[in-house]
């Protein structure tokens, strides 16, 4: 069986890289965070539903982003990776892999999925179930001009969960940052929260808390 370096650096020898250059020097840098990628993989191990007969956990990898998916609907909502109690389909599995160290603690991983592409401004991960299969996208790094309004949404939504879990309330500002957009277009990124706030994705913590003083959380908080 592949270590956990053995496994990721395998994957990472098929993606695609950036080059970043600098003052004096060129280098390559990963596409997709590291971190991210092991413990996608890892999920699709340990989620996989063995009862469904021919087929198995897969990696896709494309020019603009990678999917790893596996058989099976998840055991929670999508929606609630971040928040909800972890459940596992196969826990005597996901205790051997933790014990080789090919995922991290139980119930983190996703937490660091999103932690990762929010360091790394990257689009805000994709999860979805596409008939008995569960899928998580990966989308490599896109300047937030180019992003669509579904993309600016689920990031918008992401970054607020994110700031939930961890007993922290969205703002204008924390969005901002985590979207990689100048102060002075503050009112792109209130449209946005807007956006979110119609279509039920997040809503306001304190709807009588003034411009300045509001905070958001996920629409099922």
């Amino acid at each position: 069986m592949l270590s956990s370096k053995g496994l990721v650096d395998y994957i990472k020898t098929l993606l695609p890289s950036n080059e970043e250059i600098g003052a004096a020097f060129r280098k390559e840098v990963p596409m997709y965070p590291e971190l991210a990628i092991r413990e996608l993989v890892a999920n699709a191990i340990i989620h996989q539903d063995f009862s469904l007969i021919g087929t198995g956990p897969m990696v896709e990898i494309f020019d603009l982003r990678m999917e790893i998916t596996n058989p099976g609907t998840p055991l929670v909502d999508p929606d609630r990776f971040l928040d909800s109690p972890p459940r596992s389909r196969n826990e005597a599995l996901a205790s051997f892999l933790r014990r080789v160290h090919i995922c991290e603690e139980r119930g983190s991983g996703v937490d660091k999925v999103v932690v990762q592409t929010e360091l790394f401004q990257l689009p805000a991960p994709l999860f979805e179930v596409t008939g008995d299969h569960t899928r998580a996208i990966l989308f490599a790094h896109r300047e937030f001009k180019d992003m669509d309004k579904e993309e600016r949404v689920r990031a918008c939504y992401m970054h607020c969960v994110l700031r939930y879990v961890n007993r922290e309330a969205m703002n204008n500002t924390s969005l901002r940052e985590r979207l990689g957009v100048d102060i002075k277009n503050s009112a792109m990124v209130s449209r946005i929260i807007k956006l979110a706030i119609e279509l039920t994705r997040i809503r306001p913590y304190d709807p009588d808390a003034g411009t300045k003083a509001m905070r958001y959380v996920p629409w099922w908080a």
